[in-house]
């Protein structure tokens, strides 16, 4: 089997689940050692009090052909960021793919529930999950990533560019957050192109996450009885499928020519050719565009 990121070493920051343990994994089938990170833990849960735990994930990695190493740490705390990345320094000497995909807030913000009438607390707490943990972990980690050339910093959010500009995303403080993510990445392309590393922002579709198999009270194996309450639903997409995204990026000699840019798992399929594992390729942002949002039925073909 090819492993294109054999003796690469990524951190894949939140992996607990979601997304972020999709791109962990896919990263160890291309042959990385990934270092998994997060709250929730076999022994300790975080505030979703779900039972992913970044151990899962690491197996998970290890199972698909790489080593998986979770480590617990609160992105906030830049004492704990600093320990885990001096930590790497000790153990790998390097650091090849930094995935900034924490987030923690799904439980905070209230849907179309304007700014005065948001809960603050929570609003402020999901801006601190979504935008500070970044920062802090950017900050503690970049050094360690430029010491080679060829570094790649992925940073995840929901909504392309283009998509995030045109349109209000869920109430101020989910739209702010995402927004914020993507100028980091515009940023950071910024910062760390002309020290020989690239950044890019990532966005899945609409995600198969486990909280949204949950709510739809539905699993991976018949998600498809969601769509007779939801329709649109049929353009979902695994998180395996970014997390191929991920995986192309890093494997690939020429990512630079992407430095600074919003990108789509739905249109890097496109680009590099790989598909979801039913051997699909949804294009998600593409398909809200022409279809849900211009009040079409829910019709895949030609998206998917």
């Amino acid at each position: 089997m090819s492993a294109p990121l054999k003796d690469k070493v990524a951190l894949v920051a939140g992996a607990t689940r979601g997304a972020g343990r999709g791109m962990a994994v896919e990263l160890g089938a291309a042959g990385a050692t990934v270092y998994v990170t997060g709250r929730s833990t076999r022994t300790r849960r975080s505030e979703y009090d779900r039972p992913e735990t970044i151990e899962d994930t690491a197996d998970l990695v290890t199972e698909a052909g790489g080593q998986g190493i979770a480590v617990p740490a609160d992105h906030l705390d830049p004492a704990q960021v600093r320990t885990l990345v001096e930590r790497i320094d000790a153990e790998q000497g390097r650091l090849d793919v930094l995935v900034n995909d924490i987030w923690g807030g799904e439980k905070l913000f209230e849907w179309d529930s304007p700014l005065w009438e948001h809960d603050l607390d929570n609003g402020l707490r999901l801006l601190r999950l979504a935008v500070d943990t970044h920062a802090i972990t950017s900050h503690h980690a970049l050094p360690l990533l430029l010491r080679n050339p060829g570094g790649l910093v992925v940073e995840v959010t929901d909504g392309t560019a283009d998509y995030n500009g045109d349109n209000y995303r869920v109430n101020f403080f989910y739209d702010l957050a995402k927004a914020s993510v993507l100028r980091m990445a515009f940023a950071l392309g910024h910062e760390l192109g002309p020290r020989g590393a690239t950044a890019v922002a990532l966005t899945p579709g609409w995600l198969r996450s486990e909280l949204m198999l949950e709510t739809f009270g539905v699993a991976e194996e018949n998600w498809r009885d969601a769509l007779e309450r939801v329709p649109h639903f049929a353009i979902s997409e695994t998180p395996r499928y970014v997390g191929r995204a991920v995986a192309a990026l890093a494997a690939d000699p020429d990512v630079s020519r992407f430095n600074g840019q919003s990108l789509s798992s739905g249109g890097l399929a496109q680009v590099y050719g790989f598909t979801d594992l039913d051997g699909s390729r949804p294009d998600a942002w593409r398909y809200l565009v022409e279809v849900q949002d211009a009040g079409g039925p829910a019709d895949t073909s030609g998206y998917r």
